[in-house]
């Protein structure tokens, strides 16, 4: 069992059940990095974690970062969003923007070479110009260049994607085709995803593991046992069976709404007696739907309006961002995150990104964005289209906000739209471009294969 603490030493991530899981990850480590001892050649692969919402998918992916962190590992790392699914390309620039950003354009030219003016609006280095029409086969080709590079120099690499069923179409097919890669290279890729909620046009990244030669690490709810280790680690030793039993069959032994519960039942300071479990049911539906947006709104407006700003902006929601979305000053905005991040609503600062705001968990962004009613989650779209415009993020990023707004005689709207649909609708060039292939690392011999080719559509700016 692994565990963290979050704010006044609630845990907030727990491990039960899950040492097969773990030990795989170590191994997949051991081979990724080389065997200590046994000056292994080092060996990549792909892991694959499927399950329904809560399962603990997230929780693994945090916990794989971790070992490979504690390793030495470079880390890139990305999660599909449910609002962002048709921002082309949006999660391939998570995963290549925080190397690229340590870096210069003359850097950047040097290493895309001829993939330069294709790749860069792909993942958001330049803006894309405007009347030109780079070949979106070239971009899948340029990004299998740019990642084979990444991990060839940074080696070794993991490469993480959580959410991947929320990931756009684009980058999931640029993963589906490179992933075969990731054996023949330092790198070790590891993808999360609910498999109910892949969408039609992901069936060919729903047989990456199995063409892979290995199959999705499919996970289960939690058992009653797992359930009652969970009371008494949180609670203490004096709880019951009946009463931990109670609280599995209120949650199915969903781990999220697991550990959930158990939280709030040690912030009411509730025995843990099955005398007490008449208490437990209205509980429980807090922690979901209705329930948690009931807790929401004992939070405050400030709270309440900083989390719908965040649900709208979604992976976009930086701090300033969300603070101007939701019209909050500097100490509302500072008050609001703290109760949050208390409430288990946001999760705590990220190192990796210091400055963004994320949920604490998936299902809570969820619940949160469909409970903004119709005519305010519109108006806050139309705010985010400018503020994410005015950051420099690009007219793709503004127009997904656009399209879910009324922008009648809008003429930045139009030209806004104009101008994502420009990097949607690109033709294909006849030529190829090229580029120089990486020098070889000390510790890993070149790479000779040549990156694989694949149409997809076309780049966007970010």
């Amino acid at each position: 069992m692994a565990e963290t603490k979050g704010r006044g030493g609630v845990p907030r991530r727990m491990l039960f059940e899950r040492d097969e899981e773990l030990l795989l990850f170590d191994s997949m480590l051991d081979d990724l990095c080389g065997r200590a001892g046994e000056g292994s050649a080092p060996n990549g692969g792909l892991l694959a974690i499927a399950g329904s919402a809560g399962l603990g998918k997230t929780t693994l992916v945090a916990e794989v970062r971790r070992k490979a962190a504690a390793r030495g590992c470079t880390l890139l790392a990305a999660r599909g969003s449910e609002q962002e699914e048709g921002v082309a390309f949006h999660v391939v620039r998570q995963l290549v923007q925080p190397v690229l950003a340590a870096t210069s354009e003359e850097e950047h030219r040097k290493i895309l070479g001829s993939w330069y003016d294709i790749v860069a609006p792909a993942v958001g280095l330049v803006a894309g110009k405007s009347g030109v029409a780079p070949d979106p086969q070239g971009v899948r080709d340029g990004l299998d260049w740019l990642v084979t590079r990444f991990a060839v120099q940074y080696a070794p690499v993991v490469l993480v994607v959580d959410d991947a069923h929320w990931a756009d179409e684009e980058t999931l097919a640029w993963l589906t085709s490179f992933a075969l890669r990731a054996a023949d290279l330092p790198l070790l890729i590891v993808v999360a995803y609910r498999p109910e909620e892949l969408p039609r046009h992901a069936a060919e990244f729903r047989r990456l593991a199995t063409r892979h030669g290995s199959r999705p690490l499919d996970l289960s709810p939690f058992t009653p046992a797992a359930v009652s280790d969970l009371v008494r680690d949180v609670l203490g030793e004096g709880g019951d069976e009946l009463f931990a039993r109670e609280c599995w069959a209120l949650t199915a032994g969903n781990p999220y709404e697991a550990v959930e519960l158990v939280a709030r039942i040690r912030d009411r300071g509730i025995k843990p007696q099955y005398a007490n479990a008449t208490e437990l049911r209205e509980l429980a539906s807090a922690v979901r739907g209705n329930g948690l947006i009931e807790r929401l709104e004992r939070l405050g407006p400030s709270a309440f309006r900083l989390t719908w700003a965040v649900a709208v902006l979604g992976t976009d929601a930086r701090r300033e961002m969300a603070a101007g979305v939701a019209g909050l000053g500097v100490e509302e905005m500072a008050d609001a995150v703290g109760k949050l991040r208390d409430a288990r609503i946001l999760a705590e600062q990220s190192d990796d990104h210091p400055d963004r705001l994320d949920f604490f968990h998936p299902l809570v962004g969820t619940a949160v964005y469909r409970a903004i009613p119709s005519a305010m989650r519109v108006a806050m779209h139309g705010q985010a289209a400018f503020a994410v415009s005015e950051a420099g993020l690009g007219a793709t990023s503004a127009a997904r906000h656009i399209l879910e707004m009324h922008p009648e005689n809008d003429r930045w709207a139009v030209r806004q739209l104009r101008a994502a649909a420009r990097d949607y609708l690109r033709p294909v060039p006849r030529t190829r471009p090229g580029a120089v292939w990486p020098a070889p690392c000390a510790n890993h011999p070149p790479w000779r294969s040549a990156p694989k080719s694949s149409s997809n559509s076309a780049a966007r700016r970010s």
